[in-house]
């Protein structure tokens, strides 16, 4: 650990108090009907971040027929595009103007960096633009080939009462994942985000009430799965579910969702494959590995924690990574220069270091790191970069969503085998293929069982590419057009052109 990059704390100030979250159902601000709450500790700072809310069945139903209520009267499912597209433009620019507010308490919540928290809080408002540029663009088709007498028309209307359920580790950018798409579309919706990271939002909830959202259009429970979530699953007036988070979470809610036959969306788990071909910039490739398993812990649902490397080169490879592992700065998610800061839980902690020691059992060998990280002046829970070699497929740390700092690292000799390799997964969110022969880079991307490829790159994003993955990793997608169209349903009209139909009775 001495050779290892370590920021203490900084002795940063945190809040004194901790944030009040309460729901908000029907455009007001709501304690639980019981006064119960629930309190979140910084994973890295160990104070008491935030005290929220603790909802139960009575405000689920409660925040349900709000948004029931809110799409039949109609202000916003069927007002204009441009009146929609108006109020999301509001709420990106007080995005903008409440970043810092939101990235700290989204650091405190989460135990990420303050410079990602607030990269992703800054990235968001892209997204709730583009939102609004679809609100404005939004068509169908229509038919005039039909006949003289016949014109279609097909119309692209909201899909209704949307229930969004937000994981912790991105809990900013995911709701604006969803959230302003679903609004663009002009659906009403209900929002639950994890019981670890409830406080940012409510932030942004405040930010749609200053925007001018009528109320009811969007409503915020706070608490867990049991029993919000599977309320909001499950309810006859909710007619779509869209979810982040596991796998086994996803099956659970898709399984609550079909006694109503509601559209659902899954964005799951992942195990993604970086494959690395001899010819190869090593060196951009090995940047990229490094950041592609350190970024946001490797608690990401796109995090590269499959390496898959020609033989030739893998020795060279797993050099380079593990050099710049040491280089890279794990600490005080609050000090500017920190790149990599705590862990969710303690229980998350000791998953993690549950498969690196079963991994060691069954034979691969720790090139570095491989247990928990002491941060000098934090009592909170940190994970060293980990890198691991001698990994064979049958493995459950190359098979499995690990979610965190822990690389995996397998050989292989030929591109139908390196391919084999990258397919033999149940998961199918993202891969990557490094190579300077773009017709192995195009034969790659085109054969990978992956939602998203990227070539000699990792982790590119914009609002106009759609995401979202195959298999086990999910459901539907999200952002770009086809993220808006989730929102949708497609209805179909057709006018007959003056009293042109011919009787079916006959005269007799």
């Amino acid at each position: 650990m001495n050779d290892l990059t370590l920021i203490p704390a900084t002795g940063a100030a945190v809040p004194a108090e901790p944030f009040l979250a309460r729901h908000l159902i029907g455009g007001a601000w709501q304690a639980s009907a019981d006064g119960r709450s629930f309190d979140r500790i910084s994973p890295s700072h160990g104070v008491v971040v935030s005290r929220s809310a603790l909802g139960g069945e009575a405000e689920t139903l409660a925040a349900i027929a709000a948004a029931r209520a809110a799409f039949d009267r109609g202000d916003w499912s069927r007002g204009t595009g441009k009146m929609r597209a108006t109020v999301l433009l509001r709420v990106a620019d007080l995005i903008e103007a409440n970043v810092e507010r939101i990235a700290l308490i989204e650091t405190l919540e989460s135990g990420k960096p303050i410079t990602q928290a607030r990269g992703e809080v800054s990235g968001a408002a892209d997204l709730w633009r583009y939102a609004a540029s679809l609100a404005r663009t939004m068509h169908g088709d229509s038919h005039n080939s039909l006949g003289p007498d016949m014109l279609g028309v097909v119309l692209k209307e909201p899909v209704g009462v949307v229930s969004i359920i937000t994981p912790w580790n991105f809990p900013f950018w995911i709701v604006s994942q969803k959230l302003p798409f679903a609004l663009a579309a002009g659906c009403t919706c209900v929002v639950k985000p994890s019981e670890m990271t409830p406080s940012t939002t409510v932030m942004l909830g405040e930010l749609l009430v200053e925007a001018g959202l009528p109320a009811g259009v969007v409503n915020i429970v706070l608490g867990y799965g049991q029993p919000v979530g599977a309320v909001m699953a499950s309810h006859p007036d909710v007619d779509m579910v869209t979810f982040t988070g596991s796998t086994a979470v996803g099956r659970s809610i898709a399984a609550s969702a079909s006694g109503t036959l509601k559209k659902v969306a899954l964005e799951l788990g992942g195990k993604n494959p970086q494959v690395i071909f001899a010819d190869a910039d090593l060196e951009g490739a090995a940047d990229a590995v490094t950041f592609g398993i350190y970024f946001n812990a490797g608690e990401c649902c796109n995090s590269g924690s499959r390496v898959i490397v020609q033989e030739d080169v893998a020795e060279a490879l797993i050099e380079r990574v593990v050099a710049l592992s040491r280089k890279v700065a794990f600490g005080d998610p609050l000090h500017p220069d920190t790149q990599v800061g705590a862990i969710i839980s303690d229980a998350h902690l000791g998953k993690i270091d549950g498969y690196v020691a079963d991994a060691v059992k069954a034979g691969a060998h720790v090139r570095l790191g491989g247990g928990a990280l002491r941060i000098d002046g934090l009592p909170g829970r940190f994970y060293q970069p980990t890198v691991i070699t001698g990994v064979t497929p049958d493995m459950a740390i190359a098979r499995e969503e690990v979610f965190g700092p822990v690389l995996t690292v397998l050989t292989f000799r030929t591109f139908d085998e390196a391919l084999a390799l990258a397919n033999d997964s149940s998961f199918g969110l993202s891969a990557g293929v490094w190579s300077e022969n773009v017709h192995t880079c195009l034969d790659f991307a085109r054969r990978a069982q992956a939602g998203t490829v990227w070539t000699n790159t990792w982790m590119d994003g914009f609002p106009e590419m759609t995401f979202g993955g195959m298999k086990q990793s999910g459901l539907g997608r999200e952002i770009g057009r086809f993220g808006f169209e989730e929102f949708l349903e497609v209805k179909t009209v057709a006018m007959r052109i003056g009293r042109t139909r011919a009787p079916w009775v006959k005269s007799r």
